[in-house]
């Protein structure tokens, strides 16, 4: 050991004297000591060989060396070797580590659970407030005529039911009136004696007459005003048959209109619509009837809420989004037509991406009206269309434990490379910590959980904090891990591993052998695609994860990290590798979405550029889960 730290300290002074920042000193120094604690403490226990066998050495910084003599430095890096504490690993299996009450306790490894729930996947819209199509209504001339008055003569105006509207002369009018009182007056004359057919005649008479005016737009009591008066007036004043906001006055004081014009339009505010914009990767979350709470911009975080009450069957190939409706009640006329509107539904699923919703156990629901619920079948007290399960809808029964919680683990406990996942799992004990990596199948992921369908049980425990250091020490150890599947490399060399050679640090770059001096060079990897795409994906995982949160700045950072992996995707691949091939196809594509995705000014502009990412990412997923990587 006094020796090993005597080298090591003449190989600091040397960087020193040759200007190395201090930095490189402090990392160096780290890596030695964490290659102690892995081996045991001090290395004397792991770096002691049993009687009859041969001890090796190897470098902390590339524990693929393997050396007989220690007083050997690395011949990639000229550090000092340590002791191989083959004894130590032997036990463990091919992707296990362990490690020292001293060193979990120092990278600070917590653990939790396996657990079955039901995963909260919060999907996120943007739209705005618009009109409710079925309360708008149009008022339109009943008659030909020249409007020569209007009482309402601008948009916005709240008109109610049986308020004036506008006075209009009309000769058709005229001889209506007419006929109403000659009907009248024929009725009001007849003696008492008079014939049974006469005076079904004379009153058949008035009441056809009653109802051609009141067919022309004039109220009841305008109508028995002319019968009691006797006397025909060339002015009419039209009255609002339904209240609401004028939207639209398409006449003016003045002109002239046919039978059928329109002369104003109203809509009644006293619900609206909610028009947002779902992205075609979360359609898999929403279904009709979910409530939705959103905010508008005048109102800060206030929450309101509403119901989905249609989900358009046609996809917007320029935004890649689907128009979702929802009805919102608005009592008060707070929501607006046009305000801007941040909109959440919060889909509850189960294993297997299903949908459940447990308030609509058992429920049934109109298929026109998602506010009419009721606990058995019949007809919708708006419509009157028949009620329909909500299970026709899309949901998953839940009552009666029908669908089981899946298994899920927290976020932080899964580190990714492209669609793969790696989660070590607790082998030990709180005394001797060991940690198994095991690749898992993973679903869906919200709420900060991940779903995963293959790879673990229920009640297992999983590091959610410490694993990226867990799995730098299988790294250390080259056995299989997160960035590397199988923990092999090029070469063999004494003990069965292999190693990785640096230019200028003398050595064959060709396979593996031993120089003129007795000493193991390893073979100088070659940079290709295969080798650079887990990290391009990985950094792709990451983007997307910001891009979907609420922080721009976080998700502007991530997609600058994108692209800088981007950029240093190497070209090289075999000519019978197909992901060379998709690589030349989806390169363009991902290098035009990067650039919309840099300029975008906010988490919208950028989640759709993210989306062209994402279309031409795929292929290469699916490329290198083909590879049987």
């Amino acid at each position: 050991m006094n020796k090993v730290l005597s080298k090591t300290g003449q190989f600091l002074k040397a960087v020193w004297r040759r200007g190395g920042d201090l930095v490189v000193v402090v990392l160096i120094v780290l890596a030695i000591g964490l290659g102690f604690v892995l081996r045991g403490g001090d290395g004397s226990g792991g770096a002691a060989a049993t009687s009859g066998e041969e001890q090796w050495y190897t470098c902390s910084m590339h524990p693929d060396v393997r050396l007989p003599n220690p007083d050997d430095l690395c011949p990639i890096c000229n550090m000092a070797l340590i002791p191989v504490g083959a004894d130590a690993s032997a036990a463990l299996g091919p992707r296990e580590v362990s490690l020292t009450p001293e060193a979990a306790a120092l990278i600070n490894v917590e653990m939790l659970p396996v657990q079955r729930r039901f995963l909260e996947r919060p999907v996120r819209m943007v739209g705005r407030i618009a009109v409710d199509e079925t309360r708008m209504s149009y008022i339109t001339a009943y008659m030909p005529g020249r409007l020569d008055r209007l009482y309402v003569d601008y948009t916005g105006v709240q008109v109610r039911e049986g308020d004036h509207l506008a006075e209009i002369y009309s000769p058709e009018l005229l001889v209506a009136q007419q006929e109403l009182i000659n009907a009248h007056a024929a009725v009001e004359s007849l003696r008492p004696d008079a014939p049974e057919a006469v005076r079904r005649t004379n009153t058949l008479l008035l009441r056809t007459a009653r109802d051609k005016l009141r067919l022309l737009g004039l109220t009841l009591e305008q109508i028995d005003a002319i019968a009691q008066s006797g006397e025909s007036t060339d002015h009419i004043t039209l009255y609002a048959p339904s209240g609401g906001i004028v939207t639209e006055r398409a006449v003016t004081e003045g002109s002239y209109v046919k039978e059928g014009d329109r002369l104003y339009t109203l809509a009644d505010l006293s619900r609206v619509w909610l028009m947002l914009d779902a992205y075609e990767s979360d359609l898999a979350w929403l279904r009709y009837g979910q409530s939705v709470s959103f905010t508008v911009e005048p109102f800060g975080d206030e929450a309101f809420t509403g119901q989905v009450a249609f989900i358009s069957p046609v996809l917007d190939e320029q935004t890649r989004t689907v128009r979702v409706r929802v009805n919102v009640e608005n009592p008060r006329g707070r929501l607006r037509p046009g305000m801007f509107a941040r909109g959440e539904v919060d889909a509850l699923v189960a294993d297997g991406g299903r949908v459940v919703a447990p308030e609509l156990a058992g429920k049934w629901i109109s298929p026109m009206h998602p506010e009419i619920v009721k606990d058995e079948p019949g007809t919708c007290d708006i419509c009157g269309m028949p009620l329909v399960r909500v299970e026709d809808l899309g949901y998953e029964p839940i009552e009666a434990d029908a669908v089981e919680p899946p298994l899920v683990v927290p976020q932080s406990a899964v580190l990714r490379t492209g669609e793969r996942g790696v989660v070590y799992v607790q082998t030990g004990t709180r005394d001797e910590p060991k940690f198994e990596g095991r690749v898992v199948q993973l679903g869906p992921s919200g709420d900060g959980y991940l779903i995963v369908t293959e790879g673990l049980a229920e009640g297992e425990l999983v590091a959610v904090r410490g694993n990226f250091l867990i799995d730098s020490a299988l790294q250390i150890q080259a056995k299989p891990s997160m960035m590397n599947q199988d923990g092999t490399s090029r070469g063999d060399m004494a003990g069965g591993h292999a190693g990785h050679a640096m230019p200028g640090m003398g050595g064959n770059p060709g396979a593996g052998a031993a120089d003129a001096s007795g000493y193991y060079v390893p073979p100088m990897p070659t940079a290709s695609m295969r080798e650079g795409l887990p990290h391009l994906l990985s950094q792709y995982e990451q983007a997307k994860q910001a891009v979907w949160g609420s922080d721009l700045t976080a998700a502007r950072n991530a997609m600058r990290d994108l692209r800088k992996a981007f950029t240093a995707m190497p070209e090289s691949a075999p000519a019978d590798d197909p992901l060379a091939e998709t690589w030349g196809t989806v390169r363009p594509g991902i290098e035009s979405g990067l650039r919309e995705s840099l300029a975008a000014r906010d988490l919208a502009a950028l989640r759709s550029a993210f989306e062209t990412i994402r279309d031409h990412v795929t292929p290469l997923i699916e490329t290198d889960g083909g590879s049987g990587e």
